[in-house]
């Protein structure tokens, strides 16, 4: 890891914690990266590192803040319970405006998009709906997506489903692209929930590199 721990401010007095890597040369824009239900992990900062060697400037909000400080868990089934219910805790406008803090922070950084995995992919689909400042929003296989289908989004959305995935199906993402067949981009994967996550057994290479590739070039087509 190369980045920094940061504090965001926001806007309700609420300070929460974020990693914050800057890359080393010319500023291609910022993202707000937000996090599965098991924290900032180092596999997220893993990530966030990764989007800045290509030229971003990446913050991730610790969004169990609103729940305690310095939460990150493992990837057992008993981690993601309690994951899930620390999530269940923490109303969508408040996650939102967490993310608003660190969009703002990142306002020298030219056009800010968020990309979101997991809670985070639902985080930044919501986020696409009710934040005025994103040139973009990239979601993968995001959960919770049910009650959100019919959000409307303002600005172009990119999302990733794995086609055997039993939290983030195939059925929402069809629904999605009936409500939404102009500005949301929905692609499928041959594999399972979690897929990108080079630390737990549903990780598939493949499918991680192709979405990769798709979301870098969504982001040089909307950020540029």
């Amino acid at each position: 890891m190369r980045g920094c721990n940061i504090s965001l401010r926001v806007k309700d007095g609420h300070q929460i914690d974020a990693y914050a890597v800057e890359p080393r040369g010319k500023k291609r824009g910022g993202i707000v990266l937000l996090q599965e239900i098991f924290g900032v992990t180092s596999h997220i900062k893993s990530v966030c590192d990764d989007y800045a060697e290509r030229g971003y400037h990446v913050v991730a909000p610790s969004l169990f803040d609103r729940i305690g400080k310095g939460l990150v868990l493992g990837y057992s089934e008993e981690d993601a319970a309690k994951g899930r219910d620390w999530r269940s805790k923490i109303p969508w406008d408040q996650a939102e405006s967490d993310v608003l803090s660190a969009v703002q922070y990142l306002r020298d950084a030219g056009k800010t998009a968020t990309v979101g995995y997991c809670w985070g992919g639902t985080v930044s689909w919501r986020c696409a709906s009710h934040i005025d400042l994103l040139a973009a929003a990239v979601c993968y296989y995001p959960t919770q997506i049910a009650g959100s289908i019919e959000e409307q989004p303002r600005c172009p959305v990119l999302m990733h489903f794995g086609e055997s995935d039993p939290i983030a199906t195939t059925e929402h993402a069809r629904l999605l692209r009936a409500a939404h067949d102009q500005r949301v981009d929905i692609q499928l994967y041959s594999a399972g929930h979690g897929f990108n996550c080079d630390e737990i057994p549903g990780f598939h290479a493949p499918s991680a590199a192709l979405a990769l590739r798709r979301t870098l070039d969504f982001l040089n087509a909307h950020m540029a």
